[in-house]
């Protein structure tokens, strides 16, 4: 028999707010173990291009440890509610309840707080100010 699927979490902007440094040094985790896998990943091509199989594929290995490593980071996340949006940047979005609709309160590392809100299809681009609205959980 099949579970039915888990409820979606919802903030309210306190609550986001309130996660801040956890998600924060989570982030920070992904976004050093990410860094790692590129660096790791244009050391392989280079030593491919350059004929040295054997140490790319040692590199490969590492480069999958390291997926591996940011996979759980980012399971740490989805088990807080929020889902990562970019690992480069640190984008993060926490679902929450505008005027009866569900849509995404967005943080990026390095802000000091959820300043931004934006509908599900419209993405960073469509960034607005929280400012003055009530969300809820």
């Amino acid at each position: 028999m099949a579970s039915p699927k888990a409820k979606q979490k919802l903030f309210d902007l306190d609550q986001a707010n309130r996660t801040l440094p956890l998600v924060s040094r989570i982030v920070d985790d992904i976004v050093r173990v990410n860094g790692q896998i590129w660096i790791l990943h244009e050391e392989a091509e280079k030593l491919v291009s350059e004929g040295s199989k054997e140490r790319a594929e040692e590199l490969q290995d590492q480069m999958q440890d390291r997926a591996y490593e940011r996979a759980e980071f980012v399971d740490e996340l989805e088990k807080i509610g929020c889902v990562l949006k970019d690992a480069d940047g640190g984008l993060v979005d926490f679902p929450t309840r505008l005027e009866g609709r569900v849509v995404l309160l967005c943080w990026k590392r390095g802000e000091s707080e959820i300043s931004f809100w934006h509908d599900l299809t419209a993405g960073f681009r469509g960034r607005q100010p929280v400012e003055g609205l009530e969300f809820s959980s």
